[in-house]
């Protein structure tokens, strides 16, 4: 067993893409489990764009990071130690252990899962957090109806290549946007999208034409930015604009950039609505079943790209401002 537990801790708040210096990278021992407690082996943790927001001292829906805290992440693992009746030893389970090698929890904040259904690092993907954010802001947030025209930015991501799938299993048509020839094939030929249009493409505005041609009743927005306009000045009436994110904005030093084409929203009696997954805790049970149930059916396809070792921390996450990530994007932090 590794007698040093490896971290990354935050070290100063990025101004605009994180850099080498505001990280501080730290070993100490192993924890030991105290009474009620377990100590969690993590095998896997999630690279997430709303890490870019916990970096910064703003208010917003969570705390941020603070300076010094180990790297606040989503993590899957294995029990290694228990004093927690919850929990036996071998047991496999999903947390937030941030970005370290071992995690010591009171169970509260831990979900067991079953190596058996899925690979352990699906949990913290199409199982897991993204997987419930694209199941509950396109269900709940998007009401996403049979017929409807589903338009979702970040189509080869983690959540947006969830919010198609889900959108044809409810009947809808689902048109993707993402960044390349190879991203937009994968989500038609593998996910099943009816159509991906390219945004890096020089023809992309014309492109847009065709599969949007009856308009847009849910836009799941994941980039924010010009996308976001584009989409906007395509609304039905009475549609849904779900905002989850905006990655283009995360590293911007300078004001970030918000809609000009807002007004559409009320000449269509349109709608948009903000959420975090955080919000349906109390559905998670029903979300993560349901989930299964379409994996397990085939359903559900969803893609992880992993990279290996946790000193490879800081540069895999740029990946997921630069594009370079094809799936979910999660590091392997510790052998299986």
């Amino acid at each position: 067993m590794t007698l040093q537990n490896k971290q990354y801790r935050l070290a100063a708040r990025p101004v605009g893409t994180p850099k080498d210096s505001d990280w501080e990278f730290t070993t100490e021992a192993i924890p030991s489990a105290g009474d009620g407690e377990v100590v969690v082996k993590v095998h896997y943790v999630s690279l997430d764009p709303a890490m870019r927001g916990w970096m910064n001292d703003a208010k917003s829906y969570i705390p941020p990071v603070g300076l010094g805290e180990v790297m606040r992440a989503g993590t899957v693992g294995e029990v290694i130690e228990s004093n927690n009746p919850s929990f036996a030893v071998g047991d496999f389970v999903t947390g937030y252990h941030g970005v370290q090698q071992y995690g010591k929890s009171d169970g509260k904040d831990l979900v067991k899962i079953d190596p058996n259904l899925a690979p352990v690092q699906s949990y913290i993907g199409g199982l897991g957090m993204p997987g419930l954010t694209a199941y509950f802001g396109l269900l709940e947030v998007g009401a996403v109806k049979e017929g409807d025209t589903v338009l979702v930015s970040g189509a080869a991501g983690a959540v947006g290549s969830m919010v198609g799938q889900i959108a044809k299993i409810k009947g809808a048509r689902a048109v993707g946007i993402a960044g390349g020839a190879d991203k937009c094939a994968y989500v038609v030929n593998e996910l099943g999208f009816d159509a991906c249009v390219d945004y890096k493409s020089d023809d992309f505005l014309n492109s847009l034409k065709e599969p949007l041609k009856t308009g847009v009743d849910v836009y799941f927005d994941n980039v924010g930015g010009d996308i976001l306009d584009i989409a906007l000045a395509r609304l039905n009436r009475h549609a849904r604009v779900v905002i989850c994110g905006a990655i283009s904005q995360y590293n911007n030093t300078t004001p970030v950039k918000g809609p000009a084409n807002y007004l559409n929203l009320l000449v269509q009696h349109a709608r948009m609505e903000g959420f975090v997954v955080f919000d349906y805790v109390k559905q998670y049970g029903e979300g993560m079943k349901q989930l299964a149930t379409w994996y397990a059916n085939g359903d559900l396809k969803f893609k992880e790209h992993v990279d290996e070792g946790i000193e490879n921390f800081p540069k895999t996450l740029l990946k997921l401002f630069t594009g370079e990530n094809f799936g979910k994007l999660v590091l392997k932090v510790n052998e299986d």
